[in-house]
């Protein structure tokens, strides 16, 4: 990548819109996850100072209103729409995507920035791991049913992007366990081994992707950075984090072994998989501090067999095949 502009740990959500902003102007965006104090609330505030439309959702309909409230009391002119998405069960993504599937735009990006909770073992109205269902059945689903809006936005200069936010964290597991996502198994369970899981799945997802659409979408992955979030202060998630070392006693995060950003330098590298052009031809690619980061990927996650592997076996989950 060109050395202009610069990004670094310490970057945030608006220095990147900021050096994006033309790219940015006149694109429509739907963001999972969008929560005050989270840093997809973050990214539809630096995102909405410049684009047409950002389309934000949550399942929850009290929070999402006050996450477009506080947007635009910051941003008067942003233009802001609300979605009720439940990315835990496929038959709510459904009716989510019919609902955005309805409005006449195109798609420019899709950002699956929304996770479930690390907590004890939970089966989804599926029956499916909730952290699996959550991180990745669902955002997959979501993508497939969406993707005729996004091929929709192309043009001659321009592809459609999809981003995961993932996690550095996918690289202390052993990548997807094939043997228990259609079946999970409470016994094999462990909270933080499926967050890793989850997390592999977003990188494998948008490798595969990138290969599949070849060249229709653009998609990518990414490291947000170590953030103290509403997820991480999940009353369910403390002990867990606390084994793993980020958060100390008291339940604050813990520097001893993790350097932490702010909830904006969090949301730095989402905006950039989104909107830098010098991605353009880096389709598949992982990023950390906002710069490609590909190779620092786990075997495991990168490898372009269990990549498809995944996809073929999320296919038969939804039900549907992902074809274009």
């Amino acid at each position: 990548m060109s050395s202009s502009p610069t990004f670094s740990f310490a970057t945030t959500a608006d220095e990147v819109a900021t050096a994006f902003a033309e790219e940015i102007r006149g694109k429509n965006v739907l963001i999972t996850g969008t929560s005050l104090n989270g840093i997809g609330f973050e990214t539809a505030l630096a995102i909405a100072k410049r684009a047409n439309l950002v389309t934000i959702t949550g399942y929850n309909a009290d929070r999402l209103k006050l996450s477009e409230d506080v947007i635009k009391k910051e941003v008067p002119t942003a233009n802001i729409r609300r979605v009720i998405l439940n990315l835990s069960s496929l038959t709510a993504v459904r009716k989510a995507a019919e609902v955005v599937n309805a409005d006449p735009e195109p798609l420019h990006v899709l950002i699956h920035n929304a996770a479930a909770v690390l907590g004890p073992f939970k089966l989804s109205v599926d029956g499916l791991e909730s952290q699996f269902a959550t991180d990745h059945v669902g955002p997959f689903l979501l993508t497939k049913l969406l993707a005729p809006k996004l091929l929709a936005a192309a043009t001659p200069g321009y592809t459609p992007r999809v981003v995961f936010v993932s996690s550095v964290a996918h690289a202390f597991g052993a990548g997807v366990d094939f043997a228990t996502l259609e079946h999970p198994d409470r016994e094999k369970y462990g909270a933080s081994l499926a967050y890793f899981q989850a997390k592999s799945a977003n990188i494998l997802t948008a490798i595969e992707l990138s290969k599949r659409s070849k060249g229709a979408i653009n998609a990518y992955s990414l490291h947000p950075g170590v953030i103290f979030t509403n997820l991480v202060q999940k009353e369910e998630s403390i002990a867990e984090l606390q084994s793993m070392g980020l958060l100390g006693p008291d339940g604050r995060p813990s520097s001893e072994k993790f350097q932490w950003k702010t909830i904006p330098q969090g949301a730095a590298t989402t905006v950039a998989a989104a909107f830098d052009p010098r991605l353009n031809d880096k389709a598949g690619a992982y990023l950390d501090d906002c710069t490609i980061a590909t190779e620092s990927v786990s075997p495991h996650s990168s490898d372009p067999a269990n990549a498809e592997k995944l996809w073929v076996i999320t296919e038969k989950i939804i039900g549907e095949k992902f074809t274009f």
